[in-house]
């Protein structure tokens, strides 16, 4: 189950490649979509018997939920200005963000380890970015990283508010995270007037489900499904499949490059974020 899920976060690059809607439309029917499945699969399952949330936690959910909502639209918007693999490896600096960010927010102590993984994620940062290619990165390219980076940082924001949110049910605190995802994209949308020449043709009307029910609220069912009969070690470890396989869909389904620099940077924020994870199981069971 929990490999499904990912596989299917992982295909989500490529689907979005061929929904000719505008990002935020997309954040919107995604989060409203994801959120009303999984709302009736809790319920389906007897699993929506918890007190109602406190007010300062639902608001907390609210909150990130929103940030989850833009994160949406900025990593799609992303996807369109440049592969889906440099737009994935881009959003995967989250951890380092939040790693970074730790000793400010958690008085977590900034280990020799830590800060050697951030810089080497960091340089994977700029082999993906094509700023150390001879021909330099071109600006189509750079028009994806910006947001794809501005999404991982919201992400960011979204794990540090969620480790601030303890005592609530994974599966209602993603439900109310995706609604209000969706939520907030509305007034977004007024104000931008992006529904404005909004077209909706079979195919696009099929993949904007399936992005809703498959690649959310399906996938997120699957995940803390999966979730809960596993260690914590084998959830991080398996988590990499999301954008490992992003990176062969992109290559073998939408026949995007990916040159030398390119795989060594993968190679070097994804090697950095497992030895950053390693380090802390270590201190975890040491």
């Amino acid at each position: 189950m929990f490999i499904a899920s990912m596989l299917i976060f992982g295909t989500i690059g490529v689907f979005r490649r061929h929904i000719p809607l505008p990002s935020a439309f997309l954040a919107f029917a995604r989060g409203i979509l994801g959120g009303v499945f999984l709302l009736v699969f809790v319920r389906l399952r007897g699993k929506d018997k918890s007190a109602p949330l406190p007010g300062r936690a639902l608001l907390r959910l609210a909150v990130t939920g929103a940030m989850i909502g833009f994160n949406w639209m900025l990593l799609f918007e992303a996807y369109n200005h440049t592969t889906v693999a440099v737009a994935t490896l881009c959003y995967y600096m989250e951890p380092t963000i939040v790693m970074l960010l730790s000793p400010v927010l958690f008085r977590e102590r900034l280990t020799g380890r830590k800060m050697i993984c951030a810089m080497v994620s960091i340089v994977g940062m700029v082999l993906i970015s094509g700023v150390a290619d001879m021909s330099g990165a071109q600006p189509r390219d750079l028009t994806g990283i910006v947001p794809a980076l501005g999404a991982a940082a919201l992400y960011a924001g979204v794990v540090i508010t969620n480790k601030k949110t303890q005592g609530v049910d994974a599966y209602r605190r993603t439900t109310v995270q995706l609604l209000s995802a969706g939520i907030v994209m509305l007034p977004y949308l007024l104000l931008t007037d992006g529904f404005a020449g909004i077209v909706f043709t079979p195919s696009a009307l099929l993949l904007l489900l399936a992005v809703g029910v498959v690649h959310t609220g399906t996938a997120y069912a699957l995940y803390f499904g999966g979730m809960e009969g596993l260690r914590v070690q084998t959830v991080a470890m398996l988590s990499y499949i999301d954008p490992v396989s992003a990176l062969l869909f992109s290559a073998f389904l939408l026949k995007e490059p990916l040159s030398v620099l390119n795989i060594l940077g993968a190679v070097l924020i994804l090697g950095s974020a497992m030895a950053s994870e390693n380090g802390r199981w270590k201190k975890k069971n040491g």
